[in-house]
C-alpha cells in the first residue's frame, strides 16, 4: 500500500464530504474532484503502478454493481404510464448515437480501422446520470423530464454493452492472424449475450421472486435484503462466466429480472436497507474510487495519445451527435423543442464510457487500443467539467420552462 497516496485520498474525500452542501452550488462535482485528484497524484509521482493494476478490479466490481442497480431501480409500472420519451430515447436515440458517432469518427479518424471507429462510437454512446445529478434530482424539472433522463441513463449502458462487445470482438478478430470465421463469431456472440442474459435473468427473477415472497411473510430483515441482492449480483456474474456468457450482460439482466420479480410479488419498492445504504454510501465510494483511478490511469494517456482529431470527435459527440440523435428520436412525440434540446444536452459520459473502453481492449489485439482509452478518458474529463458546470444552472433556468 502506498501510504502518502492513501493519506492524500483520505484528506480529499473528507474535505469534499465536509463541504458538500457548499460545493453543490458550484461546478465542482465529486467526479470532477476525483478525476482532478487522480490526475494530480499522477503528475507529482504519487500514483504507483499498483493503482493501475487495481483499476481493472475496481472497474469490474463498480460496473457490475452499477449495471444491476440501475436496472433494478427502474420502476416498470411508472415507465409504462409515461413510457414514450424514454422508450424512444433508448430504442431510437441509442442506435442513432452509435450510427452518427460512427460517421463522425470515420471522418475525423481516417487512419483508423472502421471496426475500431464503430467500437469508439459504441463506447461514447451510453450516458451517466451521476455527472448530471443536479438535473436528474432537481424538483425544478417536470417529473416526466426527470424520469426520461433517469430511465435512459439507467438502461442505456446495459443496452450499449452488446454493441461494445460485438465491435470489440470483430475488431480484435480482424487484427488477429487467426481471425475466427463467421460461424465461430456468431456462436461466440450468441454464447456471450445469450448465456449471459439467460444466467442473469434466471438469477434475478428467481432471487427477486424468492425475496418478494419472503418479504410478504416478514422473514428478512432490511439488512439481509441488501445482502441477498448483492449475492444475486455475484451469482449472476459467476454463473455467466461458468456458462461461457458475458458477466456484465448477466448483471444488467439480473437487475431487470430482480426488479420485475419484486414488482410482481408486491408494489414497487426501491432498494432499501443494506442495499440502499451500499448504493448511496459504500457504493458511491466505490464509484468515486473508480473516478480517481481513471484520473491516475486513463487521463495521462490523453496527454500522450490524444490529438486534435480525438478532441474534435469528443466535442462532436457531446455537442452534435447526442443532441441530434435525441432530437430525431423524439420526433413525432409531444416533447416540445426546449425539452428535446435539454434532454439531448444532458447525456454526460462517465463511468460506463471509461469501463467499457477497458472491457473492450482487455485480451484483444487492437491497433489503436491506447488511443481508444485516451478517447474514453478525454470524453469523461470534458463531460465531467461541462455537464457538471451546467447541471445546476440549467435546472434552475430552464426547468420550469420545459413543460411535460
Amino acid at each position: 500500500m502506498h501510504e502518502p497516496t492513501m493519506l492524500i485520498l483520505a484528506v480529499g474525500v473528507f474535505a469534499y464530504a465536509a463541504t458538500a452542501r457548499r460545493l453543490a452550488e458550484t461546478p465542482l462535482t465529486m467526479p470532477v474532484i476525483c478525476l482532478a485528484l487522480g490526475l494530480g497524484l499522477w503528475s507529482v509521482g504519487l500514483a504507483p503502478q499498483a493503482l493501475d493494476a487495481r483499476l481493472d478490479i475496481v472497474a469490474e466490481i463498480a460496473l457490475a454493481v452499477v449495471l444491476f442497480s440501475d436496472a433494478a431501480r427502474t420502476d416498470a409500472r411508472a415507465l409504462m404510464r409515461a413510457h414514450r420519451w424514454p422508450t424512444r430515447m433508448l430504442a431510437l436515440g441509442l442506435p442513432l448515437s452509435v450510427g452518427l458517432g460512427f460517421v463522425a469518427g470515420a471522418l475525423l479518424l481516417p487512419g483508423w480501422p472502421l471496426l475500431e471507429v464503430a467500437l469508439v462510437a459504441a463506447i461514447l454512446a451510453p450516458t451517466d446520470a451521476a455527472l448530471g445529478q443536479a438535473v436528474a434530482t432537481s424538483p425544478l424539472l417536470p417529473e416526466r423530464v426527470r424520469r426520461a433522463l433517469v430511465v435512459e441513463s439507467g438502461l442505456n449502458d446495459g443496452l450499449a454493452l452488446p454493441l461494445v462487445l460485438l465491435f470489440a470482438t470483430l475488431a480484435g478478430a480482424a487484427e488477429s492472424e487467426a481471425a475466427m470465421g463467421l460461424g465461430d463469431f456468431l456462436g461466440f456472440m450468441a454464447s456471450q449475450i445469450g448465456f449471459g442474459a439467460a444466467a442473469g435473468l434466471g438469477a434475478g427473477i428467481a432471487g427477486g421472486a424468492a425475496l418478494g415472497l419472503a418479504r410478504a411473510r416478514g422473514w428478512p430483515q432490511e439488512e439481509s435484503e441488501g445482502i441477498a441482492a448483492l449475492a444475486i449480483v455475484a451469482f449472476a456474474y459467476f454463473a455467466a462466466e461458468a456458462a461461457g456468457g458475458n458477466a456484465f450482460v448477466a448483471c444488467f439482466t439480473a437487475g431487470l429480472g430482480f426488479g420485475g420479480a419484486l414488482a410482481v410479488t408486491g408494489p414497487h419498492v426501491p432498494p432499501r436497507g443494506f442495499l440502499a445504504e451500499f448504493l448511496d454510501g459504500e457504493g458511491q465510494v466505490l464509484v468515486l474510487a473508480a473516478f480517481v483511478l481513471i484520473g491516475t490511469s486513463m487521463l495521462p494517456q490523453v496527454f500522450d495519445r490524444a490529438g486534435w482529431e480525438e478532441a474534435a470527435l469528443v466535442l462532436v459527440s457531446l455537442f452534435v451527435v447526442r443532441p441530434l440523435a435525441i432530437w430525431l428520436s423524439l420526433t413525432g412525440t409531444d416533447a416540445p423543442p426546449r425539452a428535446r434540446l435539454f434532454l439531448g444536452w444532458f447525456g454526460p459520459r462517465g463511468l460506463a464510457t471509461a469501463l467499457f473502453a477497458l472491457v473492450a481492449i482487455e485480451g484483444r489485439e487492437l491497433s489503436h487500443a491506447e488511443d481508444i482509452l485516451a478517447v474514453a478518458g478525454l470524453a469523461v474529463a470534458i463531460s465531467a467539467v461541462l455537464h457538471g458546470a451546467s447541471a445546476a444552472p440549467a435546472a434552475r433556468r430552464w426547468g420550469p420552462r420545459l413543460g411535460g
